[in-house]
């Protein structure tokens, strides 16, 4: 599947695959979802998920943001989902510090910009500068989903810090530099359904999932950096196990590709393994980026939502007698 991916829309039954060549099958959707002559809106919303290769050079990857939510409005999406750290990635956790911005400064401003010039809402991760910056260099790790009016409508503080050493694989340990989010932000309306918010790392813990499932999430949606080692062997089976236990469409932008290159003694630069994709509520992938920067639609039917649930009420069935 790559960008124009065909959304599945029936329930129960076989995954269906992409409309590979997108085209007349694009535009229709985006016909749908902008609505009628008379603005009376047809079918289900759409939404882009995003593939980028974010670098140190902050203002390369908001032009980059900016190319992938003007295509994403033109074919017809309500809601644009840009990746993890979509202001920079960079190469060590000083460098990291001395770009991060507040909420209030001019980065997190172009991404407001960029949602009310095109009228979508735009899911999108960035860092924030923490309480004690000043003193530590430590930030957040921060999820901010944004209206059509670029309105601010919430922000989510990644909660589980990513801290692995795979030897002679891979080794992170972003507590070196990142707070600790305190808290779950709740699901949020939206013109597709209520929208829960996580980071990358959050989709390991299914408590997570069930937590804003249980608070009335429709949508969950992980924006994400994952490391080739454990995107091959993970990400897939995760987005979709989180998808069919709490029966929401999740939506994973991603992070793909070399995010810099080495300068003197500075370590290897990072790979990202990429794969940004939408699935729905029966555990079926319904769209996927490409290769690089990149772009893919799926539709998002709340009413498949009610369906799935409705026909297997795993919720009701849970026993909070016993876990």
């Amino acid at each position: 599947m790559r960008e124009g991916g065909e959304a599945l829309t029936q329930f129960p039954g076989e995954c269906r695959g992409s409309n590979p060549k997108g085209g007349k099958m694009d535009r229709e959707r985006a016909s749908q979802a902008k609505g009628t002559p008379d603005g009376t809106p047809e079918g289900p919303p759409l939404v882009a998920v995003c593939q980028l290769t974010s670098t140190d050079d902050v203002d390369t990857n908001l032009r980059e943001c900016e190319d992938l939510v003007c295509r994403a409005s033109v074919r017809g999406a309500r809601a644009v989902f840009l990746p993890e750290a979509s202001d920079f990635l960079c190469g060590s956790g000083s460098q990291a510090s001395g770009l991060t911005q507040g909420l209030d400064g001019p980065i997190v401003q172009a991404f407001r910009d960029m949602a009310r010039r095109h009228g979508v809402w735009l899911s999108v991760g960035v860092h924030e500068r923490g309480p004690t910056w000043s003193e530590d260099g430590r930030v957040y790790n921060s999820h901010l989903l944004l209206d059509e009016h670029g309105e601010v409508r919430a922000v989510y503080r990644k909660t589980h810090l990513f801290d692995v050493d795979l030897p002679g694989v891979v080794r992170l340990k972003e507590s070196d530099y990142t707070l600790p989010g305190p808290c779950i932000a709740p699901p949020t309306a939206t013109p597709i359904g209520m929208v829960g918010l996580g980071i990358c790392y959050d989709v390991r813990f299914p408590e997570f999932s069930q937590r804003l499932r249980q608070s009335g999430a429709e949508v969950l949606t992980y924006p994400s950096a994952f490391t080739l080692t454990t995107g091959m062997a993970h990400w897939e089976p995760l987005l979709r196990a989180r998808a069919i236990e709490t029966q929401c469409y999740v939506v994973a932008a991603a992070q793909a590709g070399r995010h810099s290159t080495p300068r003197g003694s500075a370590p290897a630069p990072r790979v990202s393994f990429g794969h940004g994709v939408v699935v729905d509520p029966w555990g079926c992938v319904v769209a996927q980026c490409g290769h690089g920067n990149s772009l893919a639609l799926a539709e998002v039917d709340t009413g498949l939502v009610r369906n799935v649930r409705s026909s297997m009420p795993v919720h009701e069935h849970r026993r909070h007698d016993l876990y």
